[in-house]
């Protein structure tokens, strides 16, 4: 039996009215938002590592901040976007979730904010921003990663294309800095890294030292 037919046949569908309204709107506005797969090991790993603090890097319209927020009560989420657009209706979607109290959004480019001005450490630290950047993010923002805690990252499989079958010289550049992310990953040796074919990829990064 292959596996990837099969699982399309038992996976988790989503249900929730609010969250499929979210999904809804990310599709009409052609947003890309995270797989509901994607959001499912976020959860997952916030409830099997009892995370309480997560910094997440690219909040769009507010999807999986507020997907993760909503997984317990005690969930604070801090959300960087540099959009202007996105944050203002990220922040609609947050107060119509009745979730402001538990996530802020700094507008602000990711790449630019300085990470001290962040109170305190983060148990999690999702990264859904610029796919060329990974290797940026992570080393920018690990400083601010609690002991033992994880640094997730969305989109390290770019759809499953490869450097020789894209004709486009953007493209191909694009995808070379994404597996030298990913071989990146792979060489910390102060991090346990799993690369996951979810959504259109995920890692998970546990801090070990």
């Amino acid at each position: 039996m292959k596996a990837e037919p099969y699982l399309d046949t038992v996976r988790a569908r989503e249900t929730d009215p609010f969250s499929l309204s979210l999904r809804h709107q990310a599709e009409q506005a052609k947003i890309p938002i995270i797989a509901y797969d994607g959001l499912c090991l976020l959860r997952q790993v916030i409830l099997l590592k009892k995370v309480h603090r997560v910094l997440e890097l690219g909040t769009a319209i507010g999807y999986s901040a507020i997907g993760m927020a909503r997984v317990d009560d005690t969930i604070e989420v801090i959300s960087v976007e540099r959009d202007r657009s996105m944050v203002e209706t990220a922040r609609k979607n947050i107060h119509a979730a009745n979730l402001e109290g538990r996530i802020t959004i700094i507008e602000a480019d990711a790449r630019e904010l300085d990470p001290e001005t962040l109170d305190g450490l983060f148990d999690l630290v999702f990264i859904d921003a610029s796919k060329s950047q990974g290797v940026q993010y992570f080393e920018r923002y690990e400083a601010c990663l609690a002991p033992q805690g994880v640094i997730i990252t969305d989109n390290v499989l770019f759809h499953g294309l490869h450097e020789a079958t894209i004709h486009s010289r953007n493209l191909r550049q694009l995808t070379q800095k994404i597996d030298r992310f990913n071989r990146y990953l792979l060489t910390r040796t102060d991090y346990d890294t799993v690369i996951y074919p979810i959504g259109d990829g995920m890692s998970v990064s546990i801090k070990t030292r």
